[in-house]
Formats: C-alpha cells, structure tokens, sequence
C-alpha cells in the first residue's frame, strides 16, 4: 500500500490545494497511491471531515502535522487533544528533543522533514546544534527537493540508522504523489499508520518523473 505521508491542503496558509481536488487528481491521472495524510503547516486540523470524500474516491485521507523547531521543519502523526495541549503547535521555535520527548510519551511518531535542505531541514543544523537525541525517522524523499537535498537525507540517514520514510510535500493539486511511503499492511486510520510506522514496516518509496 502506497501511502503519500507529506501533503498540504488550503488549510495551510501556504496551500493553495483542496483535497477534493487531490482526489481527483489522483483518479484521473492514475496516480499510483492509495491514500494521502494532510500534515498543515503550524496545526492539527480538528475541523474536517474527510470521510465522506474518501468513500467517495476510494482514497485513504489522513490527517497529522507539520511543526516547526529549531532543527527545522518535523512531521508529527498521531495527533491527539493531548498533545495539542503539550506544546504550541503554532510555534516557530520549538526545541526538536521536546517535540520528540513529547511526541513519544503521548504515542505518536515525529519525524524531520525534508532533512537535507537549508534552512527547514535538520542536517543543515546538526553541525552546530548537534546530532538531537530521540529521532528515529526522518523523510528520506521529498517531492519538492532540490539539487541534492534528498542524498543528504538519505546519507545521513543511513550513516545514523535513521528509518526513511517519503512524501510530496504538495502544495498544489499536481504535485501530489511524487514521493510516498510503501506499507506491508493496510492502512485505514492513523492509528495504523502510527503502529506501522512504530514497526518499522515500510519503506520510502520516489515516484518523482525524471
């Protein structure tokens, strides 16, 4: 199952996609994903509903997060109440060993982003900040990397035994499905994307055109 772990919709102020739209998109261009999670810049979206689109489609939609630390940009699944309470997701300035701390202790996985790019990415951190304690996976395929911003990530990921995991970062209809995640399991709800992510049971997968 083909999982495309890192898109934006218009509820990003960045995003200029609908989800109904990445519906269709992926139908009539046969986009060879099953399903896609919104991670919306600086939020959990509480609000939406998308079941009603994906019985439409037959598509997986999953909602998580995108924070922001001092490393760089963080994907976070398996958003709960709880943790939207245990640190401001609205922040530009979260310490990444915290998001992560937290994360873990209220069950979900954070994961940094596009690691290889500067500025927003991780590596381009470490060097004077350090290697942070607690990431154990990070996007390996970004749909919107550039130059060599993906082997940075995937060198590095491999040098530290990081997991990798892929998403397209969209942020436009188009760009949905360049990079996704390959599951062995079915993924219907996020609890299963996050068990799965837990079980280290995928694996990154670059759909990019060359």
């Amino acid at each position: 199952m083909l999982l495309d772990l890192h898109t934006h919709s218009i509820k990003s102020d960045d995003g200029r996609a609908k989800v109904e739209n990445y519906c269709q998109w992926i139908k009539a261009k046969n986009i060879p994903i099953d399903g896609f999670v919104l991670t919306e810049h600086r939020q959990f979206d509480n609000e939406s509903d998308y079941s009603a689109l994906a019985e439409k489609f037959g598509i997986v939609i999953l909602k998580a997060s995108e924070v922001e630390t001092e490393y760089g940009h963080v994907l976070v699944y398996g958003v709960t109440e709880a943790l939207t309470q245990a640190f401001d997701f609205a922040s530009i300035k979260l310490p990444l060993e915290m998001v992560l701390r937290v994360c873990k202790e209220h069950g979900a996985i954070a994961a940094p982003c596009h690691p290889g790019r500067p500025k927003v990415g991780m590596f381009a951190h470490t060097d004077n900040l350090g290697i942070p304690e607690g990431v154990e996976i990070v996007e390996i395929y970004n749909g919107g990397s550039r130059d060599q911003e993906d082997q940075i990530a995937i060198d590095n990921a491999n040098k530290l035994a990081y997991a990798g995991i892929g998403g397209s970062d969209s942020h436009i209809v188009s760009h949905v499905g360049r990079c996704a995640t390959r599951f062995e399991n079915d993924i219907k709800t996020i609890d299963d994307l996050v068990s799965a992510l837990k079980k280290g049971q995928f694996e990154a997968v670059n759909l990019k055109v060359a």
